[in-house]
């Protein structure tokens, strides 16, 4: 994933966006990076590897030594990023979140046309380059992101520093991830994540819509281009990957994590006997609402079996060698023992997307005497890869826990059954979740379903994109 802020105000912006982007780490674990405009320099950036440090860390020293009144930073899990162009469109700094999956045909394209790229390690090509080319290959910036829109398969949300001192933010096409606006006394934002510009003192101005484009000034903000009328947000925001105390389409994150596992607590009584459970648990740190309102929901007793340790080994400060990482990960687990020994526990999790972890979450409550284990997802089984975002997404749907298991149960025959095997009632859907259940020591396992998840966000189905449970576009 990645996120994004940017700031333009009648003074200095740069302290704004360090401390607007530093509130985005929980969005990427790889790269960030700060673009700052001064009418006296021009653009200036910084880019930094946090994959072992903070993005505070890295960027302290910008505070200090850049200034200007606009400014934009990322974080990213994915290239490194803003990059600076100069085009005849303009000279700006360039920084997108999403995934461009038709990057072989942009690249023909603009080769075609005599362009060119500057090729990082492997011959791999930046994707805000490429971006940046789509746009350059236009007369103007609305021209051009309206082209990059359109051109690319998958998801760009765009953010641009010009040389005019202006901010020009333009959301995904299909509105998958948000861009919100905020007001400040001496200036405005653009945002991922709500909270992020709300601590710094600025006030909610609006959402931009799908494929909405508008440039911020410390004036104001224009729309270049109005937004359309199909959107397809990301579910997972509320999920997963949102931060509790955001907003996205006027539903709030943690409100909505309480009441999906209250939904799910109800629905999940009608077939599972609760009596046998001394606690409900939630998998730090997203699977704990959902375990929440589960645990109201169906008057057993919410507990924090373990805990997990991250002073000093946060989630993007984590080892290279893959041996030191297993036991980074085995360190983080502190046993509340009075919760686990001989102890029946429920536990909920965000989602289960390969299982690895969550495995190792289990053998480590069974070392420490828990009694069963029962595992709930709080979203519906992932059968397909996303191929809009970064999120799980992998080298093939294989990866993915559900899938295997129906090889597993039917080879090849049960990709015909996605379906089927989604759903906890039928023949295949059980056979699923025992053999999930045996691999795992599970005591039982159950997922929510996707009418109990909409349920919960709240938004109209068509609105959402689902498309990682159902495979539907």
């Amino acid at each position: 994933m990645g996120g994004f802020f940017g700031a333009v105000k009648k003074n200095d912006a740069v302290f704004d966006v360090f401390i607007g982007t530093d509130y985005h780490s929980h969005l990427g674990t790889k790269r960030g990076g700060m673009a700052v405009y001064d009418p006296s320099i021009g653009l200036q950036r910084e880019i930094h590897n946090i994959e072992n440090a903070p993005f505070r860390t890295k960027f302290e020293k910008v505070v200090s030594e850049m200034h200007g009144n606009a400014a934009i930073g990322c974080i990213s899990d994915t290239d490194p990023q803003p990059l600076l162009m100069v085009s005849k469109v303009g000279t700006y700094a360039i920084c997108t979140i999403g995934i461009i999956n038709n990057s072989e045909d942009i690249l023909k394209e603009v080769l075609g046309y005599g362009g060119y790229f500057d090729a990082m390690t492997g011959s791999k090509i930046n994707a805000n380059e490429m971006v940046a080319a789509l746009i350059n290959s236009k007369n103007n910036y609305v021209e051009g992101i309206r082209y990059a829109q359109q051109r690319i398969s998958g998801t760009a949300s765009i953010m641009l520093l010009t040389d005019r001192g202006t901010i020009i933010a333009a959301r995904d096409r299909m509105g998958r991830l948000p861009i919100q606006l905020g007001k400040g006394e001496d200036g405005y934002c653009a945002s991922f994540e709500s909270f992020a510009y709300r601590k710094l003192g600025y006030t909610d101005l609006r959402e931009l819509g799908p494929g909405e484009i508008v440039e911020i000034s410390a004036d104001g903000v224009e729309q270049l281009a109005p937004a359309g009328k199909e959107m397809r947000i990301c579910a997972f925001l509320w999920s997963y990957y949102g931060y509790p105390t955001s907003s996205y389409e006027g539903v709030n994150v943690e409100v909505m994590r309480c009441k999906n596992g209250e939904i799910f607590a109800k629905n999940d009584a009608k077939t599972h006997d609760m009596h046998a459970i001394d606690y409900v648990g939630g998998v730090p740190d997203s699977g704990t609402p959902h375990a929440i309102g589960y645990s109201n929901a169906c008057k057993v007793p919410f507990a924090r079996p373990y805990i997990k340790y991250t002073p000093t080994w946060s989630r993007s400060f984590m080892p290279v060698d893959q041996t030191e990482r297993n036991k980074v990960a085995k360190m983080k687990l502190i046993p509340v023992h009075e919760f686990i020994e001989g102890k029946r526990l429920l536990l909920v999790d965000d989602s289960i997307v390969r299982g690895t972890q969550l495995k190792e979450t289990v053998d480590f409550l069974y070392s420490h005497g828990a009694k069963a284990v029962h595992m709930r997802s709080a979203c519906p089984p992932i059968m397909y890869g996303c191929k809009y975002l970064n999120f799980s997404r992998s080298s093939g749907d294989m990866d993915l826990i559900t899938r295997r298991t129906m090889m597993e149960l039917e080879g090849e025959e049960a990709v015909k059954y996605v379906k089927d095997y989604a759903d906890s009632s039928s023949a295949r859907g059980k056979a699923m979740r025992k053999a999930i259940c045996d691999k795992f020591q599970f005591e039982s396992l159950e997922f929510q379903s996707i009418d109990g998840l909409i349920e919960a966000i709240g938004i109209e189905p068509c609105k959402l994109c689902t498309y990682c449970w159902t495979g539907k576009e």
